[in-house]
């Protein structure tokens, strides 16, 4: 079974900016608080940046081949 985690990072990068953060969480059943932990999450593994992109504020960082 698929980590929420990657699964949140993944619903990020095919909303591509459209809803907020949170709002995404939220159509994954998450809460707030819950969003905002993975976020933190994410941040620290460096997969995301903080980046104003449309609605949301993360943006997936890419990577280099």
């Amino acid at each position: 079974m698929m980590k929420i985690k990657d699964v949140y990072y993944k619903a990020l990068i095919e909303n591509n900016g459209r809803l907020n953060e949170i709002d995404l969480g939220e159509k994954l059943g998450l809460n707030q608080e819950e969003t905002q932990q993975i976020i933190v999450q994410l941040l620290s593994e460096h997969k995301i940046e903080y980046l104003e992109n449309r609605s949301c504020n993360y943006k997936p960082i890419k990577r280099k081949k």
